[in-house]
């Protein structure tokens, strides 16, 4: 079985972490669309998958437990916000072809996630992470300086994330579970707001075949690169996992600057150059602190 998983974990991580770096494309389909529109159907349709993924895994008894618990369907919902929040952006930033920001706020967010960590976790700082943040930091910042605006769409992907992350780190429900939890807290308001797009004449689903399509695949494309994920988690060392993590902002990047020719300036090598820097110190920071393997339940 130790075998199986250390032929599987590497596999389940580069369909994860592969397909998230992917999703410009596929959100590019939807173009023209509003993105409170996408994130709607995205919500509704996933909904469907996670329940027919948590019958197929005789998981409703762990679903009716956690929503009878009230405090943890607050922070369900709270961590639901966020996570709309985080996709709103990113679809955002993709279809206002500011697809190499949106990869910048992805090589961010796992610095943020350690900085969450010291300071609501009590965590402590290496003095190579130490250096991995500053370096970081330090990148964001000329990148400021250099453009007179602030990333807001890096930050706010990076941030939105890194916070949920935190949330659901305090909520004892499995992966799986609290996802469907998360999508059917806010399906309803999704459903209220497809129906008055579509009573209105101002949606656009059932448009064209394709849009139709696409809108239903959405639910597919949301939930399956997450059990990858989860499986990869459940077979891979954290440090292993670590490095499989920069593979989707990477992608999103060389999609960005070669297939739909964005600009790739001076300000933001030198950013995205301190960054990795960082990212690189950090990594081989944690494969030397972390032995061992993490769990997670999906």
């Amino acid at each position: 079985m130790a075998e199986f998983d250390r032929r599987t974990g590497p596999l389940y991580a580069i369909l994860g972490y592969g397909a998230w770096g992917l999703f410009p494309l596929y959100w590019k389909q939807l173009n023209g669309v509003p993105a409170l529109e996408i994130i709607s159907h995205r919500m509704a349709w996933s909904l469907l998958l996670l329940l027919g993924l948590l019958a197929v895994r005789g998981r409703w008894g762990d679903f009716r437990q956690a929503l009878g618990n009230r405090r943890s369907l607050s922070l369900l919902f709270l961590s639901a916000s966020l996570l709309a929040v985080n996709w709103g952006l990113y679809i955002y930033g993709v279809n206002s072809d500011r697809v190499v920001e949106t990869s910048l706020g992805y090589f961010i967010n796992p610095l943020v996630t350690v900085l969450l960590g010291v300071i609501f976790y009590g965590e402590r700082f290496s003095r190579a992470q130490t250096l991995a943040i500053a370096l970081a930091t330090t990148g964001v910042g000329l990148f400021v300086l250099q453009f007179g605006q602030v990333p807001w769409i890096a930050l706010g992907v990076a941030f939105s994330f890194a916070f949920y992350g935190l949330l659901r780190k305090k909520i004892a429900i499995a992966p799986l579970v609290g996802l469907a939890i998360e999508t059917l807290l806010l399906t309803p308001i999704a459903l209220a707001y497809i129906s008055q797009l579509q009573f209105s004449g101002d949606g656009n689903f059932l448009a064209t075949p394709w849009l139709t399509l696409l809108f239903v695949g959405s639910g597919a494309v949301t939930a399956l690169p997450l059990l990858w994920f989860n499986n990869a988690a459940k077979r891979l060392r954290l440090s292993t996992l670590g490095l499989f993590q920069y593979m989707a902002p990477s992608i999103q990047l060389l999609l960005g600057v070669f297939v739909y020719g964005e600009a790739f300036t001076q300000a933001h090598g030198i950013t995205f150059g301190l960054i990795w820097l960082g990212l690189l110190i950090y990594t081989i920071s944690t494969q030397q602190q972390n032995k061992q393997p993490i769990q997670a339940e999906i």
